[in-house]
């Protein structure tokens, strides 16, 4: 079985895709409803719950848990997968959705860290991400550290998750996708970047918008394709992780208000579920 974690809905438009491409497969998903929003809080918050969460679903039998957050992957991944995980649960496996949004914006491969010569020399990436994701600057560290060349620009977007969770309206969504578009334009001087990473896994929920209000031509990254194409890959090169089931299920579970949570559950994952309401064992 599969975890899958996210502070809470946004990580549903990931494991959305996974049970598509992935349909032999079981998952388990963890919202921490109890504690979101995740990008308003403190590297040491984050570190914390996340790793509650990543225990929570171990111990109910996951073998590999993803981070479906990216918040929780920028902030607290490398310090987990390096640290944490080698003495706790060493024949476990935690992964990320930043790895393969990185290999797909530089087109190199994530164990590929030497850089490669510039070929182009203007290219731009631009990213619209929380704030605390900017804060970490995972991302234009990972893609400077294997293709120096590329500009990256980041843009944080406050208020955009808590407008999606809200589910507000198109026009009050589409007046805020614009000023964070506007206010990322106004850093590049009016040029335009040549792909852009929708960095939260909110954002594909208005990543129409994001393509309306960008230039023409502009290439957008979405995230949950990317991952599910890759988690598809790290399976095929580790089989031991994790086998198909004769009976796959997909299950759903929560750390707040378990109807509120499947309420908004069927927007992102895209038809109704049903969560289960478990604590979490975190102190913050």
């Amino acid at each position: 079985m599969i975890g899958a974690f996210d502070s809470g809905h946004g990580g549903l438009t990931i494991l959305r895709a996974l049970t598509a491409h992935l349909p032999e497969r079981s998952f388990l998903y963890f919202g921490d409803h109890a504690h979101m929003p995740y990008g308003e809080r403190s590297a040491d918050e984050i570190l914390q719950l996340t790793e509650a969460a990543i225990t929570l679903l171990f111990e109910r039998g996951c073998r590999l848990v993803l981070l479906a957050c990216n918040t929780a992957a920028a902030v607290a991944l490398r310090t987990l997968q390096q640290q944490w995980l080698p003495a706790h649960y060493p024949d476990r496996r935690i992964l990320g959705v930043l790895v393969p949004t990185v290999e797909i914006a530089t087109g190199i491969p994530w164990a590929e860290t030497t850089p490669r010569n510039a070929h182009n020399v203007n290219r731009s990436i631009a990213i619209f991400a929380t704030r605390r994701t900017v804060a970490s600057n995972v991302y234009v560290e990972e893609i400077r550290k294997r293709a120096p060349h590329i500009t990256v620009v980041q843009q944080a977007c406050p208020g955009l998750v808590s407008l999606i969770e809200q589910s507000a309206p198109r026009a009050e969504l589409r007046d805020a996708v614009q000023g964070h578009v506007r206010a990322l334009m106004a850093q590049m001087n009016g040029a335009m970047p040549d792909s852009v990473i929708l960095g939260c896994t909110h954002y594909p929920l208005v990543a129409d918008l994001f393509t309306e209000m960008l230039p023409a031509g502009c290439e957008v990254l979405s995230q949950p394709d990317l991952v599910a194409r890759s988690l598809i890959d790290y399976l095929k090169r580790h089989p031991e992780i994790d086998t198909a089931t004769p009976a796959p299920s997909t299950r759903f579970l929560t750390s707040g208000d378990p109807d509120t949570a499947s309420h908004f559950a069927t927007v992102f994952f895209g038809r109704p579920v049903q969560f289960q309401s478990v604590p979490l064992k975190a102190i913050v």
